[in-house]
């Protein structure tokens, strides 16, 4: 399999490059995780005392690309393939590796949830998923078919109001320009909503948090508990075969099942799985 080429752009989420080829461990934390990378790392090496670590936090199908082809390709150079420790938010992916003989195992550490963003003060009045049928609210929409989040919210909406309710978002308030899709939901979404263009947005929980930590005027509505989908979002997470450094990827697995790990993500927003 052909190196994947990483973006130059992307170069934000390849941390401590210079220790690349010298690393006690080697992370890919795939999905929307780079908010908390800084906080959680900091914190293992404060009780493992591992010193080099080497991090991505790339979308998660180019990590697992990077992993297949044995390696990435960022400015000229080759990056290494064979990580420490992969995590995503996709079970294929594990599978895939499974599969190829590549890894034993894996386990779910962490959860996520969709809330709803809207301006602060809540001008609108949204107070639960069902507001979204208003004629008066227009809605920042993750498109279905390119991003993951989206197949949740309409399972959210489904399980509020029906496919009474999937049509009148997807389809009518789409069909009078009230609904607008996103292709970078986390992105489009907040912008949309500083600049009034939107009343509401379902993202994930931990992407509010992000917002306000960036000085951005948004708060959640929160849909409960029945609704956010968070018993249906998991975070897998493995230790890959003939790793690097398997002792301190072994550390790392035992960290993250933590309390203090666990809490580092709790308050970036996301729903802990050890408790």
């Amino acid at each position: 399999m052909e190196m994947p080429v990483i973006p130059d752009e992307r170069e934000d989420d390849l941390h401590n490059l210079e220790y690349a080829d010298s690393a006690e461990l080697i992370l890919f934390m795939a999905g929307n995780q780079f908010m908390v990378m800084d906080e959680l790392v900091k914190a293992f090496q404060e009780e493992y005392g591992v010193e080099r670590i080497f991090y991505e936090t790339l979308p998660p199908g180019l990590l697992l690309k990077q992993i297949l082809a044995g390696g990435a390709i960022f400015k000229g150079k080759v990056l290494p393939g064979t990580a420490d420790v992969y995590s995503s938010v996709s079970e294929d992916a594990m599978k895939t590796l499974k599969d190829r003989g590549l890894i034993d195992d894996y386990f779910v550490y962490l959860h996520n949830r969709i809330v709803l963003m809207v301006p602060e003060g809540n001008p609108t009045g949204i107070r639960s998923v069902l507001d979204l049928a208003r004629e008066d609210v227009r809605i920042s929409q993750p498109n279905i078919e390119n991003e993951d989040i989206a197949k949740y919210i309409v399972e959210m909406y489904r399980k509020a109001g029906g496919e009474e309710l999937v049509k009148r978002i997807l389809e009518e308030k789409r069909e009078m320009g009230k609904t607008i899709l996103t292709l970078v939901h986390h992105r489009e979404t907040p912008e949309r909503i500083i600049r009034g263009e939107v009343d509401v947005g379902p993202v994930w929980a931990t992407e509010v948090v992000y917002a306000r930590k960036r000085g951005l005027k948004v708060e959640a509505v929160e849909v409960g508990e029945e609704l956010d989908q968070r018993d249906r979002v998991n975070y897998y997470i493995t230790k890959l075969k003939n790793c690097p450094n398997p002792e301190n990827a072994e550390k790392f697995l035992e960290f993250i099942k933590s309390e203090k790990a666990q809490k580092i993500y709790e308050k970036y927003g996301f729903v802990p799985h050890f408790r």
